[in-house]
This record gives C-alpha cells, sequence and structure tokens, in this order.
C-alpha cells in the first residue's frame, strides 16, 4: 500500500487522462472506460487506493501532473526521449500509428513520404508531429513537392471531423484508436499505410521526485503480471507488452 505522503489524497491515486481516446480512455455511460481506465484500476487495487480519474485535454497531461493535479498519467501517452527530460515512465503497451483518408479518397498514402504537399490531422500534441515535420524539411521539400501541413486539433474526434469534412487530406492516428473508428465509421474510413508507423511504447507517466509512487506502481503491475490479470486485460484489448528492447529503444530514442 502507498503510504499517504505519495498520492495527493491519502485514500486515492488521482490520473490524468484525455477521456475522449477510444479505446484507450473514453467516457460510457458517464463513467470512464477503456484500456488506460481499466489498467488504472488495476494497479489502483493492488495498492488498496480508490481510482479518481480527471478529464484533462492531451497537450496538458503533463503539465497538469507537474502541477500536482494528479499523480500519474494513462492516457496512451508515448515514451519519448524528450519526454523522459520532463517525467518517468512506466511502460505497459506497445503501439504504432496508421494513416486514414475517406474511403472514397483515390489517394492512398502508404507512409510518411506519401504525405508531401498534404494537409494532415492529428491530435495535438502527438509524438509524430516532429517526426512528419522532419520528413517534410528535409525529404518533400527539396524535392519540390511541398510541406506536409500537419493540422492539430484538441482531440481525435476533432481531427476526424476536419478529414470527414475534407479540411485535411489525410489523418494520422494511433492504431487501436483507428481500429475502433473503423469499426464506428460504417465504411466511411480506410487505412492506407502499408506498415505500423513510428513503433513507440506507451508508458504511465509519474513525476520525476515521486519515487514511493513510482515503486508502488511498478510493485503493482509485477503483481498483476504474476496474477495473470495484466495478461488478461492486454488480451481484451488486442494489445501487446512491449519488451525490455523495444523499451529501452524507446528511452534512448532513435540511433544517430
Amino acid at each position: 500500500m502507498v503510504l499517504a505522503s505519495a498520492t495527493i489524497k491519502a485514500d486515492s491515486l488521482t490520473v490524468g487522462s484525455d477521456l475522449t481516446y477510444p479505446p484507450y480512455a473514453y467516457m460510457e455511460g458517464g463513467k470512464p472506460a477503456g484500456f488506460d481506465a481499466d489498467f488504472s484500476r488495476l494497479l489502483a487495487s493492488k495498492l488498496s487506493l480508490k481510482p479518481v480519474f480527471v478529464d484533462t485535454r492531451f497537450p496538458d497531461l503533463i503539465l497538469g501532473m507537474r502541477a500536482h493535479r494528479f499523480d500519474t498519467v494513462a492516457s496512451a501517452l508515448y515514451v519519448t526521449p524528450e519526454r523522459t527530460k520532463l517525467i518517468d515512465f512506466i511502460p505497459y503497451l506497445k503501439t504504432g500509428a496508421s494513416l486514414v483518408v475517406l474511403a472514397a479518397s483515390q489517394y492512398a498514402p502508404a507512409g510518411p513520404e506519401a504525405l508531401c504537399g498534404k494537409r494532415v490531422a492529428s491530435i495535438k500534441g502527438a509524438s509524430w508531429t516532429p517526426k512528419l515535420q522532419k520528413v517534410s524539411r528535409e525529404t518533400c521539400q527539396p524535392k519540390g513537392q511541398g510541406e506536409i501541413k500537419v493540422l492539430e486539433f484538441p482531440t481525435s474526434p476533432e481531427a476526424m471531423m476536419a478529414l470527414r469534412s475534407q479540411a485535411a487530406d489525410a489523418m494520422i492516428e494511433d492504431a487501436a484508436v483507428v481500429h475502433g473508428m473503423l469499426e464506428q465509421s460504417r465504411d466511411g474510413l480506410k487505412v492506407t499505410s502499408t506498415s505500423l508507423l513510428y513503433p513507440i511504447v506507451i508508458g504511465l507517466g509519474v513525476n520525476k521526485e515521486s519515487k514511493e509512487l513510482q515503486g508502488a506502481l511498478s510493485n503493482a503491475l509485477q503483481r498483476a503480471r504474476e496474477s495473470g490479470e495484466y495478461q488478461a486485460l492486454l488480451a481484451r484489448y488486442g494489445l501487446e507488452e512491449p519488451s525490455a528492447a523495444e523499451i529501452q529503444a524507446a528511452l534512448a530514442g532513435p540511433a544517430r
């Protein structure tokens, strides 16, 4: 059990999450739902704490945690070297991105290089934005193909609406999120990327000074592994745990 001083509220685990992002985090029946909500509840139960969710838009999650509005971030937060300068991570998932267009579109980008000269909708603060900007700067513009114009929106549904209204030519989004979108779109959307783009590890965010809480959460995750509850939760959502090598690569960033 976590000591009283380790969390904002002695009896609670306060979790920052953007509850507009199925299948990871969203509202269903007036309650937080999705993998991150279920995962947070699982860890909280191992620590005899009550999970309390604070719905916060994605770009403000790290700022909110560092301002001690919540104890941890569970919101499909990608582990990147840049973010590790600000917070610590407890990795627990791996994923990647997909490109999506309207089902009726003749435009079918297979990868980032096919986005030259196009408008691409995305959730604000996503880890792939600087990567696309690098492709734009180093590949598209030298070839005279035009920049990749990333249109950022506060939520994933707003980015999708930009695609649907043809204010964007394509959308880039987490592959699991895209899977859920396609199930609800009634053939209105299609994935055109031919492989997982920018494979990356997802982690719980914890403040760097919160070593006691980080240790307690890591211990809770290990106990959930030993009981089989963690693996069962992954299987329910069709997700996977990252390997030690994948975690190390995410923390270190690409080789130079």
